[in-house]
C-alpha cells in the first residue's frame, strides 16, 4: 500500500505555511485545507477514505497530522479554529526550501519539545491509531467553536448586552446600569467594584455584535467618554483591527480592555458556574472531558 513519504509530508507542511503567508490574520482550517488540496493535488492514496472513517478523505487527516510538528516548532499557531504562520515559520519557509529537509527540521524541533514532556516517540509520516483520534478531536473542537461563533453572531444586540452583564455579575462586579433600547451614547453597561459604586474604578462597557472588526477610530471614540477614574471594556464579536489593538495597548492614562468573541467565551467558561441562571440560558454549555496525554 502506498504511504506518505517524508518529502510529501514536507511538501504539505510547506504548502500550509505558503498559503498562510498571504493571510497574516490566519485562515480557518477548513478553508486552508481546501486551498491546500487545490495547490498540491492529492495522490490516489490521499484521495481514498480511511478504512475506519468512511467518507473521510486521507488528505485532510494527513495534512492535520503533518501540522503538529509545525505547532511544536513554533512555526504555526492554531487558535479558535484558525491557523496562522509565525515569524519563525516564515523564516523557516525562506531558509529551508527542500521539503524533506523542512520536514526533518520541524520534527527535530518537535522532538526537542517532546523530550521535555515525556520519553521520545517516533513520529510517522502518516497518522494512525491515537494520532487519528488526536486529529479527530481537533476537528471536533473547530466545529464546536464555529457553532459558538454562529450563536454569538446571531444574538439580538440586547441579548448580547444582557449576556455580558451576567458575566460581569459572575465576576463579582455590581452592574448598576444596562442601556435600554435606543441611542446609548456609547455606553451599554456600567458596573462597579462595590455595591454602592464608591470604590474606583467605575467600569464602562460597550458591546457590539459585529461581523467586521472594530477600527481604531471606534476605539478612540470610546476612549473619549472614559473619565480618569473609569475603566473601559469594549466587547466585539467581530474582533479588532491591529491598529485598534495597538491603540488600546498604548494607553497610559486610560485603562481599557478589548474582548473579542474568543476571550468572551473563555471568560464565560471560567465563570459559568456563577453566572445567573437567566443569563446562563443565553449560552448554555455542556463540557465533554477527554484524556489528553499530549499536554
Amino acid at each position: 500500500m502506498a504511504q506518505v513519504t517524508a518529502q510529501r509530508a514536507g511538501e504539505i507542511q510547506r504548502g500550509i505555511l505558503q498559503i498562510l503567508r498571504g493571510h497574516p490574520d490566519g485562515l480557518r482550517a477548513k478553508e486552508l485545507l481546501a486551498r491546500l488540496a487545490i495547490d498540491l493535488s492529492p495522490t490516489d492514496y490521499e484521495q481514498a477514505d480511511y478504512p475506519s472513517s468512511p467518507g473521510v478523505r486521507r488528505f485532510e487527516y494527513i495534512a492535520r497530522f503533518s501540522s503538529i510538528p509545525l505547532v511544536k516548532a513554533g512555526w504555526l499557531v492554531k487558535s479558535s479554529g484558525k491557523w496562522s504562520v509565525t515569524a519563525d515559520g516564515l523564516k523557516a519557509l525562506e531558509q529551508i526550501t527542500d521539503p524533506t529537509a523542512f520536514r526533518r527540521a520541524s520534527v527535530a524541533k518537535y522532538r526537542a519539545w517532546k523530550a521535555t514532556q515525556e520519553p521520545e516517540e517516533e513520529i510517522p509520516d502518516t497518522p494512525a491509531g491515537d494520532q487519528i483520534s488526536r486529529v479527530t478531536l481537533e476537528e471536533a473542537e473547530e466545529k464546536a467553536w464555529e457553532e459558538v461563533e454562529r450563536h454569538l453572531g446571531s444574538f439580538p444586540p440586547y441579548d448580547l448586552q444582557d449576556l455580558v452583564a451576567g458575566l460581569l455579575r459572575a465576576m463579582e462586579y455590581h452592574v448598576s446600569y444596562t442601556a435600554p433600547p435606543g441611542p446609548d451614547r456609547g455606553i451599554d453597561i456600567v458596573a462597579h467594584a462595590d455595591p454602592l459604586g464608591l470604590r474606583a474604578p467605575r467600569i464602562k462597557v460597550q458591546v457590539k455584535r459585529r461581523a467586521d472588526k472594530i477600527k481604531v477610530e471606534e476605539i478612540r471614540a470610546f476612549l473619549a467618554i472614559l473619565g480618569e477614574s473609569d475603566a473601559g471594556i469594549f466587547v466585539s464579536t467581530g474582533g479588532f483591527t491591529s491598529d485598534a489593538e495597538r491603540e488600546a495597548r498604548g494607553q497610559e492614562r486610560r485603562n481599557i480592555m478589548l474582548v473579542d468573541a474568543r476571550r468572551l467565551f473563555d471568560l464565560w467558561i471560567e465563570h459559568y458556574d456563577r453566572i445567573p441562571e437567566e443569563q446562563r440560558r443565553l449560552m448554555p454549555l455542556k463540557p465533554i472531558h477527554y484524556l489528553d496525554l499530549e499536554g
